[in-house]
């Protein structure tokens, strides 16, 4: 008995070294993904800024201290604010997780009637998720030339149809939500096709917001005031993301950053 109990205890060294090599090999792994996915996803940014860059003027805007938000030790999420001319507010946020890398691209016109557009693209391993949303804040969606943007953006989204669905879960901003492409790829053979569509939703956007008369001041306050209604609505009610700032930040900081920042409504007043 005696001999059997000391060999149990030599055993214990070679099972504690086979865990550690396991954890070191599945740190090794998620490092390698993390940084070909940060590759490709800060090659999908430059893209799509310089497509915007080639629709519309542009320049940057103090994030303050908002440029760099910290949550729970690991989250790190890097903020860029931009104001695109004769159109609104460009916010923008990159995070690397580790398991998971993603960036946000929020388009908020104030100046021309076109809705709020917001793309969070996902990079988790191999796999892809693009989110690109369209949200009604305008005052009149029968117009005409609402109309026509929207009859713009349905034909960007054909373009994508082969991309596979993801189902969503029911939220209470569902309604103002006019368009949504919710889609799916896995790494490599969707990853051009991944940044096209990035890509693509900015120039749709903005070729057709070039096409619009600027709004008067009347209809500028309006529009200001549907957003700010939006975006107090999601700090009261919820929403994926707010409920993560909200959380980490608290209800009166998430409010600051997304009227100073993500949305911009303060500098519109």
């Amino acid at each position: 008995m005696k001999d059997q109990s000391v060999k149990k205890k030599k055993k214990w060294p070679k099972v504690l070294l086979i865990i550690f090599l396991l954890i070191a090999a599945l740190a090794g792994f998620v490092a390698f993904n993390a940084s070909q996915n940060m590759k490709v996803m800060n090659s999908t940014y430059n893209s799509g800024m310089k497509t915007l860059s080639d629709c519309a003027g542009i320049a940057p805007v103090d994030a303050g201290e908002f440029s760099q938000i910290k949550m729970y030790g690991f989250m790190k999420f890097d903020v860029s604010q931009y104001e695109i001319n004769d159109t609104g507010n460009l916010s923008v946020m990159k995070v690397n997780m580790g398991f998971m890398q993603m960036i946000s691209f929020v388009i908020t016109p104030y100046d021309k009637n076109m809705p709020l557009m917001s793309m969070d693209f996902m990079y988790i391993m191999g796999k892809r998720k693009a989110y690109v949303e369209f949200y009604d804040l305008v005052a009149d969606k029968t117009s005409d030339d609402y109309i026509s943007v929207l009859d713009k953006i349905r034909e960007f989204e054909s373009k994508y149809s082969s991309l596979e669905d993801i189902s969503t879960d029911p939220a209470w901003y569902d309604d103002l939500m006019t368009i949504a492409l919710h889609k799916a790829g896995k790494r490599p053979d969707d990853d051009e096709q991944i940044e096209e569509m990035f890509c693509d939703a900015i120039r749709c956007y903005m070729e057709k917001a070039n096409e619009l008369d600027k709004l008067s001041d009347e209809e500028k306050a309006v529009k200001r005031e549907i957003t700010q209604k939006y975006s107090d609505n999601l700090i009261s009610k919820g929403g994926v993301s707010t409920d993560v700032f909200k959380k980490a930040l608290g209800e009166d900081k998430t409010k600051e950053f997304f009227d100073k920042v993500f949305f911009g409504t303060e500098s519109y007043k």
